[in-house]
């Protein structure tokens, strides 16, 4: 009786072991958001953070956005791409709500993926000061799930609730 319960518990432990790739996966990614980023760049002493999650079986991105200090109100945010940091490019996902925190989710096709994973997007926040973009940074893929809010750099007084994107 005992081998059988030890060749069932080994053989859940493989199936488990070799579902991930049938499961999907999900890549992290981050952006700084500052004044300094922007092309041109602007004064602001605004600053953010997104955090985002792709699933790499759905190609759908999960984001989350805050952002402190602007000059005024938001009045659109954005994804863009596909640019490197200091170029520009056309919005590729329009936020609908601008005002901090952001949420929201985004099917995205093969070739966004691609140019995401590649850094090739970056996501701005607009005010009427700053039409062309107030604060902006490029999308970055992170690693470390651990450290995702926590990384050099990472505006310390912009609110992070520590939850997750969910």
């Amino acid at each position: 009786m005992r081998s059988a319960s030890i060749g069932r518990a080994m053989g859940l432990a493989l199936a488990l072991a070799t579902a991930g790739p049938a499961l999907g996966g999900v890549d992290l990614f981050q952006a700084k958001l500052a004044g300094a980023a922007e092309a041109p760049k602007t004064t602001s002493g605004g600053k953010g953070l997104l955090s985002a999650e792709l699933d790499t079986r759905t190609n759908v991105l999960t984001y989350k956005v805050t952002y402190s200090g602007l000059t005024g109100p938001a009045t659109m945010a954005h994804f863009h791409g596909p640019a490197k940091a200091g170029q520009n490019a056309p919005p590729i996902v329009v936020v609908v709500d601008p005002a901090s925190p952001i949420s929201g989710t985004a099917s995205l096709t093969k070739a966004q993926v691609s140019d995401l994973e590649k850094g090739l997007w970056y996501f701005n926040v607009h005010t009427a000061a700053n039409p062309g973009g107030e604060i902006r940074g490029q999308v970055k893929r992170y690693r470390d799930p651990a450290d995702i809010h926590s990384a050099p750099g990472v505006p310390q007084d912009v609110e992070d609730t520590g939850k997750g994107i969910g």
